[in-house]
């Protein structure tokens, strides 16, 4: 079984359980200075507990094998008005989900593996957003596989994960690969592969700027290790993926020659390293948007084009342009 929260870090804040009306602590309020991160904006140096999240970490992966080097460990200052309601706004959820579940908001620590500083960034900023429609999947904190083989290496041969403090509340099983999108019923508040000994948490989409917050960036390196996972390249996610040169391929056959344009421009763009892999996912799915994009990648798993998708050019499928600034479901492009 899991240790809960408190036995996690040191100095974890106290969540209220039964109407207290005390602040709830958390550890962006508390002060540090001095050193220096992988990060600019938003993180300063976690001196308090960054030896216990790296000696985790690394455990974690030791486990398998692995002997990730970590560069650096940042907590998020939460130093800006947005920052600092967004920490109030999760004491407030993890004090009504404790007075739901008898007490327990059960709150744990659990691990997200970014595309990159820019996501992270965007993220720390301004939340999560709408871009996990089957919900944020998270490993905890002492099995961080999962996320580490999600995360993509940057530039400077770095990946980057997320600590974040997540409101897990009463759990349901939800099976990996599952296409669950919600609760099954108001009686749960979450997800996890396995009620005893879980390797995955999934927060629904309408909880995760309120039940997640982001408290620590864990910056490594992890060479590829023979006989065990390679994870030294960016790694081919779990979720529906396809090569992005044969994706293009596809689309040429389905979208306008100027869209498939763009679509080439933009992955020359990321090839030359000008723009971010996350940034290029975002630019392809605003131009020919997520449902044609789940439909083209399912079928090229399954090794075929729907005659459908061939048939109904780009107006059935082409979002006008509000409906682009809203477009943020995510998919895996490789």
């Amino acid at each position: 079984m899991e240790r809960p929260i408190h036995d996690s870090l040191e100095k974890q804040p106290h969540v209220s359980t039964a109407g207290e009306e005390e602040s709830v602590v958390s550890d962006c309020e508390s002060g540090v200075s001095g050193g220096e991160t992988a990060f600019d904006g938003g993180f300063v140096p976690a001196y308090e507990n960054g030896d216990l999240i790296m000696s985790r970490f690394v455990r974690g992966l030791g486990a398998h094998g692995l002997k990730p080097e970590v560069v650096a460990i940042g907590r998020n200052a939460c130093s800006s008005v947005m920052a600092q309601a967004r920490v109030q706004s999760f004491q407030v959820f993890a004090r009504a989900v404790a007075k739901l579940r008898d007490g327990s908001a059960n709150v744990r620590f659990a691990w997200y593996g970014a595309s990159g500083k820019e996501e992270i960034a965007d993220i720390v900023q301004h939340g999560f957003g709408h871009a996990h429609t089957n919900g944020l999947h998270l490993s905890p904190q002492d099995s961080p596989l999962e996320s580490v083989k999600s995360s993509v290496v940057d530039k400077d041969g770095l990946r980057h994960l997320l600590l974040c403090r997540v409101i897990l509340g009463k759990t349901e099983v939800v099976p990996r690969g599952s296409n669950q999108c919600r609760w099954s019923s108001e009686e749960y508040d979450s997800g996890v592969d396995d009620l005893s000994d879980p390797k995955e948490y999934v927060i629904w989409c309408n909880r995760i700027n309120t039940h997640v917050l982001p408290e620590y960036v864990l910056s490594f390196r992890l060479p590829s290790l023979k006989g065990h996972v390679k994870i030294g390249e960016p790694l081919r996610p779990s979720s529906p993926w396809m090569p992005f040169p044969t994706l293009i391929s596809v689309l040429s056959k389905i979208l306008p020659p100027p869209d498939i344009a763009f679509i080439a421009k933009f992955h020359k763009e990321y090839r030359e390293k000008r723009i971010s892999r996350h940034e290029l996912i975002q630019k392809v799915r605003v131009i020919a948007g997520d449902k044609l994009l789940l439909s083209v990648i399912k079928s090229f798993r399954a090794k075929k084009i729907p005659a459908s998708f061939k048939a109904n050019k780009v107006k059935e499928w082409q979002p006008d342009s509000q409906q682009r600034e809203r477009n943020d479901c995510s998919y895996e492009l490789y």
